[in-house]
């Protein structure tokens, strides 16, 4: 994947890269450009191909999830990773209708965030291999999303979103323990073996 990563504070923007250098190379992962702003990641879009723009939200010349909903339509093809530290549930929301494919927050596990790409890239080799099909040629489909209770799609959309254990609990009123058997039950019926093939599976579904 080509990556623009935008982040207005260099010690930030630094963290990341080597984050992604140490976790992420089978994948091919390459950081092609850099920016502080908003006007920077218009520019540099237009210069270059990009597959994923993993961005901050609060940076300069950024209107919040207005602007995310301007880039997806100039560029639908572009995967749009949020990372903010703010956690208000609204923001949250905002952001993944307006067609963000993933939101971060800035404290939590750096893990959720290497599984998020490596989910985002599985995604984006699907759709490249589904689109050298031959005409006529029948796609693959993921598991029947039916097959899956209320509760595990919500369980579901709200890993590919980031969240913890605990913030799932907290946020639909069950315990952890609860959400872990959920998580356990997901993964068996999905026949998916981590995090990442969660967050890939839920992306296919449009649940992120």
């Amino acid at each position: 994947m080509r990556v623009l990563l935008a982040e207005d504070h260099q010690l930030v923007r630094e963290g990341v890269k080597l984050l992604l250098s140490q976790s992420l190379p089978a994948l091919h992962l390459r950081i092609v450009a850099e920016t502080g702003c908003g006007d920077g990641i218009l520019s540099l879009l237009s210069q270059q191909p990009i597959d994923l723009l993993l961005m901050d939200l609060g940076m300069p010349r950024i209107t919040g999830s207005s602007w995310i909903r301007l880039l997806r339509g100039q560029y639908p093809r572009l995967r749009i990773v949020v990372m903010t530290a703010n956690c208000d549930d609204k923001t949250r929301q905002a952001v993944l209708t307006s067609g963000a494919d993933a939101f971060l927050l800035k404290h939590g596990n750096s893990q959720v965030l290497v599984d998020t790409l490596v989910g985002i890239s599985q995604q984006l080799a699907f759709s490249q291999s589904a689109d050298a099909r031959p005409p006529g040629a029948s796609k693959p489909l993921p598991a029947p999303a039916e097959s899956l209770t209320l509760r595990e799609q919500q369980i579901l959309a709200l890993i590919s979103q980031g969240a913890t254990c605990h913030e799932m609990a907290t946020r639909l009123y069950i315990s952890p323990l609860t959400v872990r058997k959920h998580r356990e039950n997901l993964m068996r019926k999905l026949d998916v073996h981590n995090t990442a093939e969660l967050v890939s599976y839920a992306l296919r579904l449009g649940l992120g």
